[in-house]
């Protein structure tokens, strides 16, 4: 994808600087959430048992729940405990055929789950003893690596506290 340059990137970099300007609060001035935080987030498999493998067996999430779509017959909704009282979601459309993943307006780039140090040593270690690819911390980026689920979801593990970001705490 072609990077924006010269005053294009001028433009792009102002506007910015203006919707900072205009719409972020500083933390006294800047209201509570009105929700308790993120119950799960739910993404499309292609297989559920496919999913399970890679995000129980391979990655250590285990498993909490797997029933029934409740509006859709046949589909199933199951999820999985990423720690911090939150649950990663799935469901699977059978009979249903889906395009492959792309970055697009309203998709996702990718889901990004905080580790410590262990953590993401455990998960590195992991990754190069099945030999998958991924990418980070070699990139110049010590906290972080991606990998794309059997789904091409993006998951990246990041050596940050919830609530924290490149080192600023941004809320409690």
């Amino acid at each position: 994808m072609p990077q924006p340059e010269g005053p294009e990137l001028d433009r792009v970099r102002a506007r910015r600087d203006d919707l900072r300007d205009r719409y972020l609060r500083a933390g006294a001035a800047r209201p509570a959430a009105p929700t308790r935080g993120i119950h799960h987030a739910a993404f499309i498999c292609r297989d559920v048992e496919e999913t399970v493998r890679f995000y129980q067996e391979f990655l250590g999430f285990p498993l909490v729940e797997l029933v029934e779509n409740r509006d859709y017959a046949g589909s199933s909704h199951f999820f999985f405990d990423v720690g911090g009282g939150n649950l990663l979601g799935f469901f699977d459309f059978p009979g249903h055929d889906h395009p492959a993943f792309g970055e697009t307006i309203g998709g996702i780039q990718h889901l990004a789950l905080s580790v410590d140090a262990e953590a993401f040593t455990r998960v590195k270690g992991v990754l190069d003893a099945a030999g998958l690819t991924y990418l980070g911390p070699d990139r110049g980026v010590e906290d972080s690596l991606y990998i794309e689920d059997p789904n091409g979801l993006r998951v990246e593990f990041y050596l940050e506290e919830p609530g924290v970001f490149l080192g600023k705490r941004l809320v409690d």
